[in-house]
């Protein structure tokens, strides 16, 4: 937009002021209003006059909102004050969040304030030149050690790790891989200054044997056990199976289906079983010491973790046909599920209060309508579910919505006065009469009746029926064949 208010965004490069460009100095020094993220930097100093935003750092609970107040007070300082220049420590186009939220902020998207982000040297460019190493050849990742977990999954290296600010954050670098790389890695330490340290360091010594600060990078050469290596492993799996295997190369999703289906339902049973196990170990324990307990329950939890496997295995590989048919990828699965658990948790993420389980179910089902634009919240309810988990999941949607249902003490009343009725003879018991009051759809209405009402009663005892009866049904079968 013509004559848009203009935030001007460059940075101070890596080290001291003799890193910081002509085209940088002239931008600062034409600016009406000249901030800096941090006078923490070597080449703050050269920058008069400016403000910073240091004391968000000192009030604020995390970085990003440190990062959003920033973006905040910048729009708003170029929207009434005039031009803006901020300046940010190495480069603005690399690992620099507040550039990023300043590109995604509603006035700039919609045009009523402009901003320009100009090169700058970056602290990547001293560092591959002290590695010798071209960032293009070798292939070298860049990741946020505070995202180390999740950005370094499944990367065997080179990674170049930046923002090791703190003993802490080395300490969560080091924990997230399983094994230690075998060469020792290499620290960047205060690049292009006067006190400016390389020099390697063995893994276990990471987080002990020097003081780190914001002006420390990491090379990794080779990672020997890349983080999340197994599902990396998996996925490489499950396309190896789909280009050498007959039977997995004629797979579809809708054969593949049943098989989900009987996953599903062993890693449920696996679940009641350790369940069992826990109850067992519970009341043995209140009664005092007992004998082979914890065989049981490495077999239950061995047991689980087998059958979560082979349900994983199934995500894995309808994502691979998706894949296989420009879909989606498993990387669209994860990305997917992981946005919308965050917009459907505003109370963790964002400013919604939800002070009980109740809230949150309440905000969940409202944010999910909206979702799937739907008119209510029945929709989307498969139709095909067993009868007592339809019943359940139905009286759990109206709970969520705020209808008024029966307590305990109702829905355990309602249950007696069910039982009686039929025991009473209320109901005609005969095959004489088909339909009808008293008939065979009078003795329907009425279990049905009874049913939903025991299923009230488990919904406020916080049982799931399905499972209960599952278990129930279960320990009824032993009873049959220990009998036949």
């Amino acid at each position: 937009m013509p004559g848009a208010p203009r935030i001007d965004v460059v940075g101070l490069g890596p080290a001291g002021p003799d890193l910081i460009t002509a085209g940088t100095a002239d931008i600062l020094a034409g600016a009406d209003q000249v901030f800096l993220r941090t006078a923490r930097h070597p080449a703050a100093t050269s920058v008069v006059g400016a403000r910073t935003f240091d004391h968000h750092y000192e009030s604020a609970d995390t970085f990003e909102d440190v990062y959003r107040a920033i973006v905040d007070d910048l729009v708003d300082a170029a929207a009434t004050g005039g031009p803006v220049a901020y300046a940010v420590p190495g480069s603005p186009t690399v690992a620099e969040r507040t550039v990023v939220l300043l590109s995604r902020h509603p006035r700039v998207v919609s045009g009523e304030v402009a901003v320009a982000v100009h090169p700058s040297v970056s602290f990547l460019d001293i560092a591959f030149a002290r590695l010798g190493v071209d960032p293009v050849d070798a292939g070298v990742r860049l990741v946020d050690a505070e995202q180390f977990a999740l950005e370094a999954a499944g990367e065997r290296g080179p990674l170049l790790v930046a923002q090791c600010w703190s003993r802490q954050v080395l300490s969560e670098v080091k924990l997230a891989v399983d094994e230690a790389p075998s060469e020792p890695v290499t620290v960047l330490h205060h690049l292009g200054l006067a006190d400016e340290w390389i020099g390697e360091v063995a893994w276990e010594e990471l987080d002990r044997s020097f003081a780190p600060d914001h002006l420390t990078s990491l090379w990794i050469p080779k990672l020997a056990a890349p983080v999340a290596a197994e599902l990396v492993a998996l996925d490489e799996l499950v396309h190896t199976l789909r280009q050498r295997c007959p039977w997995d190369q004629r797979q579809t999703h809708t054969s593949l289906g049943r098989h989900l289906l009987e996953e599903s339902y062993e890693v449920l049973e696996a679940i009641d079983e350790l369940a069992a196990v826990d109850a067992d170990t519970d009341t043995d324990a209140a009664a005092g010491p007992v004998g082979q307990g914890g065989d049981t329950e490495t077999a239950a939890t061995a047991h689980l973790e087998e059958e979560l496997g082979d349900l994983l295995f199934q995500v894995y590989f309808h994502a691979t046909l998706a894949a296989e048919d420009g879909r989606f990828t498993l990387a669209d699965v994860a990305r997917g599920v992981h946005d919308k658990l965050v917009a459907r948790h505003p109370h963790v993420f964002g400013d919604v209060d939800a002070e009980t389980a109740e809230d949150v179910a309440a905000n969940w089902e409202a944010i999910k309508k909206v979702e799937k634009g739907r008119s209510s919240v029945t929709e989307g309810i498969p139709a095909a579910l067993p009868a007592l988990a339809l019943a359940a999941k139905l009286q759990r949607k109206a709970a969520a919505i705020g209808m008024v249902l029966p307590d305990l003490a109702d829905e355990a009343e309602r249950v007696a006065d069910e039982v009686a009725r039929l025991g009473a003879g209320a109901v005609d018991q005969s095959d004489d009469v088909a339909d009808g009051e008293g008939g065979a759809r009078g003795r329907a209405q009425e279990i049905g009746d009874l049913l939903f009402a025991v299923v009230g009663v488990a919904r406020a005892l916080g049982v799931d029926p399905e499972t209960a009866l599952l278990t129930r049904s279960r320990a009824f079968r032993v009873e049959v064949e220990t009998q036949g």
